[in-house]
């Protein structure tokens, strides 16, 4: 049966605006110190739930991506070179914030020898020089061309949870991310679990976007043939007019059986429900089934 794009948002994805003191603190003291956050630059409808738990995912390496996945609203081009204070300015957000769990991700910079691998390293050695006691979680992108040597760049900043996201299924691939590789990245987490040895690796999955119920599957098993212990599963919604459709509205229920599914497949940690997203809740050590 052919999938048509849908527009009318069903109820259980509607969210009230965010407001409030904790929110308001969390948004001053970014901008404060010139942070960038995923939550902003590529629209999470979760922006306004983890802001008030004092919470953000932050975006290092700039805002601007080298490739132009179609689901995503983070701008495409030519970015900045490295901001060296970054790593100082995120030491202190960490103080100021007391936090104890701080996610890491980035845009593409195949415009960089390591592809960036130096200044995730350099970012979680500040942090941990001024916070020793805060967790790290790191979303990447696939070091495509390094992903030896990233890895190895990577080594002095440990531990901490390797992510990175297969996004959809690969049949969907050449339609929303065509810069990427599905091959490539299960081969990335495989080789950070070489590597990097003893760590808890993740990835994360968009629903919605057409994808069959026996594709998703697949590639559930796919990632634990990989051993990824860590799993997301969330809908896909269009961050920007020109980023593609939503084919299907995934209904709550349907995610909790993505979740028991998840977990019988041998999924340590899942969470699975409409708003999650990769760094959904990072900071929990145990997610139960809704």
């Amino acid at each position: 049966m052919t999938k048509h794009p849908i527009s009318r948002l069903p109820h259980w994805l509607r969210r009230p605006l965010p407001a409030g003191r904790h929110y308001d603190l969390t948004g001053n003291t970014l901008e404060d110190l010139s942070i960038q956050t995923i939550c902003m630059h590529a629209n999470c409808p979760n922006r306004g739930q983890c802001w008030t738990r004092g919470t953000a995912t932050v975006l290092i390496l700039g805002h601007v991506c080298t490739r132009n996945c179609r689901f995503c609203s983070v701008p495409s081009g030519r970015p900045m070179p490295p901001d060296p204070t970054e790593p100082e300015r995120l030491a202190r957000l960490v103080e100021q914030m007391s936090l104890k769990y701080l996610v890491m991700t980035s845009v593409n910079r195949d415009d960089l020898e390591d592809k960036g691998a130096s200044h995730f390293r350099d970012c979680i050695l500040a942090v941990r020089q001024a916070c020793p006691n805060t967790q790290f979680e790191i979303l990447t992108p696939d070091f495509m061309g390094f992903e030896q040597e990233a890895l190895a760049i990577l080594q002095p900043a440990l531990p901490f949870v390797f992510a990175h996201n297969v996004e959809t299924v690969p049949a969907l691939y050449p339609v929303a991310r065509q810069g990427g590789n599905y091959q490539g990245s299960l081969a990335l987490l495989a080789l950070a679990k070489q590597v990097l040895g003893p760590i808890q690796t993740k990835s994360s999955l968009m629903l919605g976007l057409g994808e069959t119920d026996d594709q998703v599957i697949q590639t559930l098993k796919d990632l634990r043939e990989v051993q990824c212990d860590r799993l997301t599963i969330g809908q896909y919604l269009k961050p920007d007019k020109h980023a593609l459709d939503v084919v299907e509205y995934i209904t709550p229920e349907k995610f909790e059986w993505w979740q028991q599914t998840a977990h019988d497949l041998g999924f340590t940690w899942v969470i699975s429900e409409p708003f999650a997203r990769s760094s959904y809740f990072a900071e929990k050590q145990a997610p139960t089934p809704s």
